[in-house]
């Protein structure tokens, strides 16, 4: 009974089920029930609870407190990349994954710009509308949804190609620019960013720094002593405070080598762990951090759905297409050239990956949901504009589909082990 439980959560886990249920449950509420949803949204657990003048009602709890641990997990996993055995180890064979992913950020920031000049001159927008306001929405489809592009990858591709690994990577640095352009442009104008404050940050970063120099094995000192001042030097100085763990989980002991993104193993688990006992090898403090709150992370994605992609349908407007043009357009070309750049001047794709498999890598990163839903909050003040750039970001997700169909079609899927790496063009 237990083993078929574990199964069942696993795959939940597995399939992002709680995120996509989480999205179908807010978009009937935003449309069915809209009062009902806005009254769910700004309900307080405590009322008169209050943190800088901001209310700690449903949504603030979802996207200043929450997102901390998905982007913790996302620079966990960014940690031990640069570890021997990973993806980003050593620097010259992880550069072509990286200038690929520049061109997963300046590509779709290039379509949004393009395609708002048309508007433009088309009369879709005209003189009257403000195009600085417009112009906000750059941001919302550089981003990528890690766990779904995980998902369509493996599906697309089988597990274990190259592919995957290479469309995490790039995934993972997408959001990671994401939220640094939360940071840097997304600021609120009537709150200008106090640099006084990130002393803060300075400060959970040495708290952290201490621990390790201590010796200190468990994560909860790092994310309870300096995961707090992080956030509130963050939050204080008028920056997004869902960075506050990237500033902290990479003090914390990692292991001596990485076996993947995004796997639940570590040496111990492989070595097995009557050996790694014998051998004075224990599980590190990252593993362990991962491995104890991503079951929190995955389920808490349903709540992170329901608060953010309530959307109605009659929001539908041209910022819509704008960002969905900036992601499917500008994420594929992007990826693509800047790849294929980086190949012509002697940086190499990964083995056993060819230009289809890099094409359709920038494709299946257009899968912007999650993060392109956050930047979206963050980007717009305005409802009528947010909710359009949101339905920009909820479409997004048929690009899964649209993968699946494309890749059977064109015979993507598992290949025997000795055709690896041929083929390439």
């Amino acid at each position: 009974m237990a083993e078929d439980r574990r199964s069942y959560v696993n795959i939940l886990q597995e399939f992002s089920i709680p995120l996509l249920v989480g999205v179908a449950v807010a978009m009937l509420l935003a449309n069915l029930e809209p009062a009902l949803y806005a009254a769910v949204l700004h309900w307080q657990p405590v009322e008169a609870l209050r943190i800088g003048g901001h209310a700690v009602d449903f949504h603030f709890l979802v996207n200043d407190i929450f997102m901390v641990f998905f982007f913790g997990i996302a620079a966990k996993e960014i940690t031990e990349a640069c570890l021997p055995g990973g993806s980003l180890s050593p620097l010259h064979k992880a550069l072509n994954p990286l200038l690929a992913t520049a061109g997963g950020v300046l590509g779709p920031v290039a379509v949004f710009f393009g395609g708002l000049w048309l508007a433009f001159e088309l009369g879709i927008y005209t003189p009257a509308d403000d195009a600085e306001l417009l112009a906000r929405g750059w941001g919302v489809p550089t981003a990528t949804d890690i766990a779904l592009a995980w998902l369509v990858a493996r599906a697309v591709f089988g597990k274990g190609h190259p592919a995957v690994d290479f469309l995490l990577l790039l995934a993972i640095v997408d959001d990671a620019v994401g939220l640094v352009i939360i940071a840097v442009f997304y600021g609120d104008a009537d709150s200008p960013i106090e640099p006084a404050l990130l002393l803060l940050c300075l400060g959970g970063m040495g708290v952290a720094y201490a621990l390790r120099r201590s010796g200190v094995r468990s994560w909860l000192p790092y994310v309870g002593v300096g995961g707090p001042l992080a956030w509130s030097g963050l939050y204080f100085a008028h920056l997004h405070p869902a960075l506050a763990l990237c500033l902290i989980v990479p003090f914390m002991p990692a292991p001596r080598r990485d076996l993947g993104l995004f796997r639940d193993e570590d040496e111990v688990d492989m070595m097995g762990e009557d050996l790694a006992h014998e051998l004075q090898i224990e599980h590190s403090t990252l593993h362990q951090f991962e491995h104890q709150i991503k079951i929190f992370v995955d389920f808490g994605l349903f709540f992170f759905a329901f608060a953010n992609a309530g959307v109605a349908l009659a929001e539908i407007g041209p910022m819509t297409w704008l960002i969905l043009g900036g992601l499917v357009i500008g994420k594929t070309l992007g990826v693509g050239l800047l790849g294929l750049l980086a190949r012509a001047v002697g940086l190499p794709l990964p083995t056993g990956m060819t230009v289809r498999d890099l094409m359709m890598a920038g494709f299946v990163a257009a899968l912007g949901l999650t993060v392109a839903l956050f930047v979206a909050t963050a980007a717009f003040d305005d409802p009528g504009l947010q909710g359009q750039a949101k339905m920009g970001a909820l479409f997004s997700g048929f690009v899964g589909l649209a993968a699946l169909a494309i890749g059977r079609a064109l015979g993507f899927g598992p290949r025997p082990s000795n055709t690896v790496g041929k083929g390439d063009v």
